[in-house]
């Protein structure tokens, strides 16, 4: 009979162990999701600050690119000015 009795034993045993083989593999898959995720979340915000860091560098670029083009025609009209009084100057010498 102790024969008989330990047959049932020994699947029940792996059984256990299976399952408890298949609740630490869940456990495992489930910290790794968890863990994932935060990588996720965490690149996400990233991307977030990096967009809004891009989106003012361009803003910050248009504004550089208006006041060089701004400055580009104020020094024309200041040549032309000094060009036009130093012509009034040899003007004035000759």
């Amino acid at each position: 009979m102790d024969t008989a009795a330990a047959a049932p034993l020994e699947p029940v045993d792996s059984t256990g162990d299976t399952l408890s083989s298949l609740e630490a593999r869940i456990l495992r898959t489930v910290e790794l999701v968890d863990r994932l995720r935060s990588e996720r979340d965490a690149a996400l915000a990233e991307l977030n600050a990096v967009r809004n860091t891009a989106a003012t560098s361009v803003a910050d670029a248009q504004k550089l690119r208006l006041e060089l083009e701004s400055l580009r025609t104020e020094r024309k009209q200041v040549r032309a000015r000094i060009e036009k009084l130093l012509g009034q100057v040899e003007a004035l010498s000759s």
